[in-house]
């Protein structure tokens, strides 16, 4: 039976653990703390999809750095709800940065079926967003798509498009700075 909540020291605990590479603390604190640091970044990010990617990139970095905690600076708790919090706020001013304008184009008549190809269609030939989305490579293109009209994470467009994380959110970023350059 798991624990519902670990103290302060057991959370230090597991993070020494982590360092040592042992995967079933890690497991263990992803367990007991994982739903608590998705609704902190969710109060922060306002998008369920966001927060549990924000949690999943904690987590990462939690594995990654456990040797650099330091308890005499603080607790484990801390320090992981630092993480987590920082990397919402690192996604929310990207997310930011995303905007294209007060009034968007949208993709009202998008079905659940349609592929990215079709959803493009559906703008209509003069739509300033169609003949801009045009201009992309067509593979990052489809994954604009895929997210705004499916609202896809960055980690779910990566298992649907089979490619790695790191891509699509560089494709992401770059193609939405195309955009708006486009855009504007």
């Amino acid at each position: 039976m798991r624990e519902s909540i670990l103290t302060d020291d057991t959370v230090t605990d597991i993070l020494k653990r982590c360092a040592n590479g042992d995967k079933t603390a890690l497991r263990r604190l992803f367990e007991t703390e994982a739903p608590r640091m998705i609704g902190v970044a969710e109060r922060i990010l306002r998008r369920r999809a966001l927060a549990e990617e924000a949690t999943q990139d904690a987590f990462v970095q939690i594995w990654r750095k456990a040797d650099s905690f330091d308890a005499s600076l603080g607790n484990g708790r801390t320090w992981i709800y630092t993480i987590v919090r920082n990397r919402a706020l690192s996604i929310l001013r990207n997310e930011s940065r995303t905007e294209l304008s007060n009034t968007p184009e949208t993709f009202e008549r998008v079905s659940e079926d349609d592929d990215p190809e079709t959803a493009v269609l559906k703008l209509g030939e003069s739509s300033r967003l169609r003949q801009c989305l045009d201009k992309l490579e067509p593979l990052r293109r489809n994954a604009i798509v895929l997210a705004y009209t499916r609202g896809l994470s960055h980690g779910e467009l990566a298992g649907k498009l089979g490619l790695p994380l790191g891509t699509i959110k560089s494709w992401i970023r770059r193609g939405m700075a195309s955009l708006k350059e486009c855009l504007t």
